[in-house]
């Protein structure tokens, strides 16, 4: 029987849902150092403790391997920022929801951003076959739920009256930037960016941001909300 042990592969049909998930982990990896280009199969099985057979059962071609882990990667965005998008919370405490579940989900796994900006550098004739199926599926849904909500902010009178074309796109920038600059934060600062203690303080520093950039009143009770 196959096992899961650090001296054991994978290698086994029975076990499909398990074996997926660390085929796709390793190829996240793999993905966002490489690229599609420069990733190698061989590699990616053999971080996954796979066979290259049983990796090609489970995803026909490399871009096959690859449009799985993109739509994993912005399905559990989608999922986790939707959890604070659809709650009975105040226009504040839902934006600043939601844009607590975006950062940590990123800081959950700090690669995402890497093969975010591959996907979007590749719009224009040569776009990825897998771009227009993500901003359809995942990315306009968001965006028009965290529009609705800054739309009921303003109307509330709690929000600053900010385009959301223009607000939106600044708040995602704010949350992934931190993390797709991880390296060179690094060279400029000294210890690990990507710390438990840094990130927190990165979190708290976004969250204050977007408070002072969004809220009306942000110097009094609205920094209040800004601890989801």
């Amino acid at each position: 029987m196959a096992t899961t042990s650090k001296n054991h592969r994978l290698g086994s049909r029975g076990q499909p849902e398990q074996t997926r998930a660390a085929i796709l982990q390793a190829a996240m990896r793999e993905f966002a150092q490489e690229g599609v280009a420069g990733a190698r199969t061989d590699a990616i099985a053999r971080a996954a403790r796979v066979n290259k057979a049983l990796l090609y059962y489970y995803f026909k071609d490399k871009e096959a391997l690859y449009g799985a882990v993109v739509d994993q990667i912005f399905a559990g965005l989608s999922e986790r920022v939707h959890v604070a998008l659809n709650s009975d919370l105040a226009p504040r405490q839902k934006y600043l929801a939601y844009v607590a579940a975006h950062f940590d989900y990123i800081a959950s796994n700090p690669v995402l951003p890497r093969i975010a900006q591959r996907e979007w550098m590749s719009a224009g004739r040569n776009a990825s076959p897998h771009l227009r199926r993500i901003v359809q599926r995942y990315l306009r849904p968001i965006f028009i739920k965290v529009s609705e909500v800054l739309r009921e902010g303003i109307a509330a009178g709690e929000f600053r009256r900010v385009d959301p074309f223009q607000f939106v796109p600044s708040t995602v920038a704010i949350v992934v930037s931190y993390f797709a600059n991880a390296p060179l934060i690094a060279m400029m600062a000294p210890g690990d960016p990507l710390s438990p203690d840094r990130i927190a303080v990165r979190r708290a520093a976004v969250l204050d941001f977007v408070s002072a950039a969004l809220f009306q009143n942000a110097n009094n009770s609205a920094r209040k909300g800004a601890q989801p």
